[in-house]
């Protein structure tokens, strides 16, 4: 058993879920998050005021699928989920002890 954790641009998570429902994934989570990586300290302006936003909204993916499945999972999320500008995300691919995981 393997858990992917994915951090996604919110207007592409609905794509990598409908591209996740072809591949056996036995169970998961999403919730929205805020992130930083390269993209720091960018400026905003709203109502004639400039504001710091450091952080930007993410959308984190959280998928516990069998050793077989981590492929194909991987590679879904990545072609459905990258739009080739900076701050498309990341995956994290962790293993699981099998006898702690129950479903």
């Amino acid at each position: 058993m393997v858990q992917i954790i994915a951090l996604i641009k919110p207007f592409q998570a609905a794509n990598v879920l409908r591209a996740l429902e072809s591949i056996d994934v036995v169970g998961g989570t999403v919730r929205e998050a805020m992130g930083f990586g390269r993209q720091k300290e960018r400026l905003h302006r709203y109502l004639g005021s400039e504001y710091n936003s450091s952080f930007l909204p993410k959308i984190e993916l959280v998928v516990f699928v069998r050793d077989e499945d981590v492929a194909a999972t991987t590679k879904a999320i990545i072609s459905h989920a990258r739009t080739g500008r900076m701050g498309d995300g990341k995956i994290i691919v962790l293993p699981c002890l099998d006898q702690y995981v129950e479903w």
